[in-house]
């Protein structure tokens, strides 16, 4: 890992962060995005954000609309179109905006976002770093969201262009120590890249909370396979049928919204469970809740773990992936089995019957947050890293620019595409 020290405010080019996502959305990128560019503009360092919108908006509707047509025929079809088109618009809004700059800087947020940067840019002087914000590889991402297999062409194009562009990039930035392990232990390669590990920042909560208890357990996130919120149900009701009813609120939008709604109601818990659908403030509720419950089971980091750990809540979590660089067992919360209901209800009770050790994790959740996550303490350590990234590049160096036509996936996954 290159060591950082203090940043330079003055040796930073402008920054530009380049993701192939909406700018406003529900996701674990999009709030990283939206985080680090409030933090920033609150301390008076100004970002520009460019995204597939970025460019010929009128025409984004059209485009991008084809995606959901195709989802009724085949959802690998669908992901392919997707990431085809956000990059080609992404890359064409990058190549506008990066002609009218001169030195800067480029925090792609995806390989796609990297790739369409590195194409777009006009020499060594226009740096381009990326966030490994994925697991192994995003191949494995939309595998483990069911959206293409693991053993298809479509698979292995996405792993090919995380290859072809990883080595290319100026600087990586890893969000937690595990999805650096993962990476590299995949693609060896890059652990040459210079990198740094640094977490996602969680401001401390700036909007007045909500004052009044709300509830008993509480969660945040995408409604989505990977998530597992069907395991939380199930241990509600375990607890259920040993005579405790816990209240629990989902905050997220997603795919099995009315999956879950249907499994709510066979476990007859419609009284305890309430889905509120995607809420920007619904960190102004947490403090009300008595802890936070988590059961994803694929994860590069957890913003929501640590939005809980700032309110003070203690936090029931999975030991996956790198949930324990951000709790341990016992101290800021509990861990429970993913695989066990019975022993998970177990630890679900023990941790809400016993107040006076719920508030001291709580305690702890919140000291834990702000000496490692807090963006007072990450923010500063990403622009020192960038600020080095900036200042070692070569000059007179030829500028590592991809080919003008790598877009195009594979011709075996043009077949699967059109086939599947």
């Amino acid at each position: 890992m290159t060591a950082v020290g203090a940043p330079s405010e003055s040796s930073l080019p402008p920054l530009t962060i380049a993701t192939t996502l909406r700018p406003d959305g529900i996701s674990g990128v999009q709030s990283y995005v939206r985080r680090l560019r409030r933090y920033l503009d609150e301390q008076g360092t100004s970002t520009t954000l460019v995204t597939p919108f970025s460019w010929a908006r009128p025409l984004t509707v059209p485009v991008f609309g084809v995606r959901l047509v195709l989802r009724h025929v085949s959802v690998t079809a669908s992901t392919v179109w997707y990431r085809y088109w956000h990059e080609a618009f992404l890359y064409r809004a990058l190549r506008r905006h990066l002609a009218g700059q001169g030195e800067c800087l480029v925090l792609a947020q995806d390989p796609p976002s990297a790739r369409a940067a590195l194409r777009a840019r006009r020499g060594p002087h226009q740096r381009v770093v990326m966030v490994v914000h994925f697991r192994i590889s995003q191949a494995d991402e939309f595998a483990d969201k069911e959206e293409i297999s693991r053993h298809g062409a479509v698979y292995r194009w996405i792993r090919q262009v995380d290859r072809e562009v990883l080595p290319q990039v100026d600087g990586l930035v890893y969000v937690s120590q595990w999805a650096r392990h993962a990476l590299t232990e995949w693609f060896p390669d890059a652990a040459k890249v210079p990198s740094v590990v640094i977490g996602c920042a969680v401001t401390p909560l700036r909007e007045p909370p909500v004052s009044a208890p709300v509830g008993d357990l509480v969660t945040i996130g995408n409604l989505d396979i990977v998530k597992n919120h069907r395991f939380l149900l199930t241990v509600l009701a375990e607890a259920k049928r040993r005579g405790r009813e816990y209240t629990l609120d989902v905050f997220g939008e997603g795919p099995l919204h009315d999956d879950l709604l249907r499994q709510t109601r066979a476990l007859g818990l419609a009284g305890q469970v309430t889905f509120h659908g995607f809420r920007p403030d619904a960190r102004r509720f947490l403090p009300g809740y008595k802890a936070y419950v988590h059961a994803c089971y694929s994860e590069s980091f957890c913003l929501a773990i640590v939005e809980g750990m700032a309110a003070g809540l203690p936090v029931v979590v999975g030991p996956i992936g790198p949930i324990p660089e951000l709790c341990s067992d016992g101290a800021e919360g509990r861990y429970w089995p993913l695989d066990d209901v019975s022993r998970a209800a177990d630890i679900l009770i023990e941790t809400l019957e016993r107040q006076p050790e719920r508030a001291r994790m709580g305690r702890a959740a919140q000291e834990r947050f702000r000496r490692d996550f807090d963006a007072d303490v990450i923010v500063p350590r990403l622009m020192a890293f960038l600020t080095q990234r900036a200042q070692e590049a070569a000059a007179g160096s030829v500028a590592a620019v991809l080919p003008r036509s790598p877009l195009e996936p594979s011709a075996a996954a043009s077949r699967e595409f059109r086939g599947s």
